[in-house]
């Protein structure tokens, strides 16, 4: 992070991935559904990436501009630039995915409990590591496109792991890379302060076409409500995380 981005709040919301419009799909509410079939995305692996970063205190600048229209004088007050490691030692944003097979098979990929699935066999998800500190590099989840025609439909979901902020403290977002055609990019950008999930987007086979769907739904609960939600009918428990 160079100095001035920290005076210029619109260049502290770049990510280390970039956002060149002419490579890359934003998919927002009113263009919430892009085709993998038609961008001829169906072989090798879809690599779906989390990456989040702590908001400083107002660096979005709503209650910070409130506050200088009931104080003018602190028009003239410089700023203060929060170091960027202050919050993100607290965050664990954690990147899970709900499966259902076309022969009715159903479960979950995520870091509670250590499911971290199977690329080659069944489900044809594999969560690859547990970030836990916001790292460039997130967590991954890959999904076997090969196997596209084993997989019914899958739900993308990230949730907040035990005692760390809510998220309208981070700015996260999750990012698809196809075999081929542009990355496909969604954005956790409404407040939900109380919200522990989200369901970030779903991947459905219809008629031999994988369609992507924007969901963007927080939820006060964690897997099960997004389960009721979605109606995937699994049975859940408390699951918890090794110390490493």
């Amino acid at each position: 992070m160079g100095f001035f981005d920290g005076l210029w709040p619109g260049r502290a919301a770049q990510f280390d991935s970039g956002n060149a419009p002419s490579s890359a799909v934003v998919l927002s509410k009113r263009n919430a559904t892009i085709s993998l079939s038609k961008q001829g995305a169906l072989s090798g692996n879809l690599r779906v990436n989390l990456s989040w970063r702590m908001r400083t205190s107002d660096i979005e600048g709503r209650s910070r501009q409130s506050g200088k229209l009931r104080r003018p004088l602190q028009l003239f007050k410089p700023e203060v630039v929060q170091a960027h490691t202050q919050g993100v030692v607290n965050v664990d944003l954690d990147l899970g995915c709900m499966y259902e097979l076309m022969d009715g098979t159903k479960g979950v990929v995520q870091p509670l409990g250590s499911l971290i699935g199977d690329l080659n066999g069944p489900p044809y998800v594999r969560l690859s590591g547990d970030d836990r500190f916001g790292a460039p590099s997130g967590e991954t989840v890959y999904v076997n496109l090969d196997q596209r025609d084993k997989i019914k439909r899958l739900l993308f979901f990230v949730y907040i792991y035990d005692r760390t902020p809510a998220f309208d403290r981070t700015h996260a977002k999750v990012t698809l890379y196809p075999g081929n055609g542009p990355r496909i990019e969604i954005e956790l950008d409404e407040r939900a302060p109380q919200a522990r999930s989200c369901a970030v987007f779903t991947v459905e086979n219809i008629k031999d076409e994988l369609i992507v769907r924007r969901e963007v739904k927080f939820v006060y609960g964690f897997q099960s409500e997004l389960d009721r939600l979605y109606g995937y009918g699994m049975q859940w428990g408390r699951g918890y995380k090794s110390r490493t």
